[in-house]
C-alpha cells in the first residue's frame, strides 16, 4: 500500500486549530482513493466546531463532524470536499 501526501497543514491561534490532511492512497480501507481528516476545533479540549473525514472501521464511509453529532455525507471529490471545508470555517468562532 502507497500513501502520498497531497496537503498536510496545521495553523494555530490561541484557542483554535485548522488541520488539514489529505494523502492519496491505494488501500483497500479507503475506497475513495484517500484518506483524510479536515479539522477546526478548540485547543483547550472543547472539542470540534468542524471536522470532516472517512471513518477508518467502515471502508467507504465519509462523515461531517460538528458539536450537533456526526452524519454521514456523499464524498464529492477530494478537492471539492476541502473546499468546502475552507468556505465553511470562514463563517465559525
Amino acid at each position: 500500500m502507497t500513501f502520498e501526501v497531497i496537503e498536510n497543514t496545521e495553523d494555530r491561534t490561541s484557542e483554535t486549530v485548522i488541520r488539514r490532511k489529505i494523502y492519496r492512497t491505494d488501500d483497500p480501507q479507503y475506497p475513495s482513493g484517500y484518506r483524510y481528516a479536515l479539522h477546526y476545533g478548540f485547543l483547550n479540549g472543547q472539542g470540534v466546531i468542524l471536522r470532516y473525514d472517512n471513518e477508518n472501521r467502515t471502508p467507504g464511509r465519509h462523515e461531517r463532524h460538528t458539536p450537533d453529532g456526526i452524519e454521514e455525507i456523499e464524498f464529492p471529490g477530494m478537492m471539492e470536499l476541502r473546499d468546502r471545508f475552507v468556505t465553511e470555517i470562514q463563517d465559525l468562532p
